[in-house]
């Protein structure tokens, strides 16, 4: 088995990994480390040293490559890993012994101005804040499967996947989802209005945005990065993704015990 490592710069040192490939070299593994995201493809398994942002970055060229994921949380709160701080041992056994529950997380495949991109966690729409730019609401028009599923009058929009109902959106006041559903979830950020609330859809729908702002587009991020401006007249399609994220876990169902723990922590 040839396993990848990725590790966080500024949390892990680079001198642990000759530790990390001695020990999968004795169970009959090759390690072979990764310096970015951008290098992972063709290994069997990809191990994770890092928090929550650096899973979300590698969960791209893994989910191209197929490439399953194991994470030591080495970040805050740790919603994507599988192992805390100070498991890393038990994490190179767990790859080794081959007993994992493999669990397939939904992406999301957002279209805009014809070029294509992944998110594991989130899209969100929102106004620019800047000292050049007006202090104002935007309205966002949205359309599911061509039926309009309303106005949003707010600071902005969050799309997530049952990954990311544990991030951004719950912070919005959205819903969590559990990571088997086969849903997609609509939150307003700050919306001017007592009726505004999340929106729940099949993850098999198409959705579209376009955006009325008064002044500057609307900007995009997705899972963090920023991909572009939305303006008037431009339209954004976003759909699930043909890739998954795929994770080797101890235990498919105690989702949400860990999310209990990470919250109350």
């Amino acid at each position: 088995m040839k396993i990848g490592v990725l590790y966080n710069r500024d949390r892990v040192s680079e001198g642990s990994f000759p530790a990390i490939a001695e020990r999968f070299a004795r169970g009959g593994g090759e390690a072979v480390l990764f310096s970015s995201p951008e290098e992972i493809k063709g290994v069997d398994c990809l191990l994770i040293l890092g928090g929550d942002g650096t899973v979300l970055r590698a969960s791209k060229p893994a989910s191209l490559h197929g490439i399953p994921i194991v994470a030591v949380n080495y970040g805050t709160l740790g919603f994507l890993t599988e192992f805390k701080r100070g498991e890393l041992d038990a994490a190179v056994d767990f790859i080794l012994l081959g007993k994992h529950v493999v669990q397939k997380r939904t992406m999301l495949e957002v279209v805009f101005r014809g070029k294509s991109t992944h998110c594991l966690n989130e899209l969100v729409l929102s106004r620019p804040v800047s000292p050049e730019a007006d202090s104002r609401l935007v309205r966002i028009c949205v359309t599911i499967d061509g039926k309009e599923a309303g106005v949003f009058s707010a600071d902005g929009l969050i799309l997530s996947t049952p990954t990311g109902s544990t991030a951004y959106s719950l912070s919005a006041g959205g819903s969590v989802m559990s990571p088997d559903c086969r849903t997609f979830e609509l939150t307003p950020i700050c919306a001017f209005s007592l009726r505004s609330r999340p929106i729940v859809c099949s993850d098999g729908s198409t959705l579209r945005f376009t955006a009325e702002p008064h002044g500057g587009g609307l900007l995009l991020h997705g899972d963090g990065v920023f991909l572009g401006e939305l303006e008037k007249g431009d339209e954004l399609i976003v759909r699930r993704s043909s890739r998954v994220a795929t994770f080797w876990v101890k235990d498919e169902g105690d989702t949400f015990r860990r999310l209990t723990e990470i919250i109350n922590g």
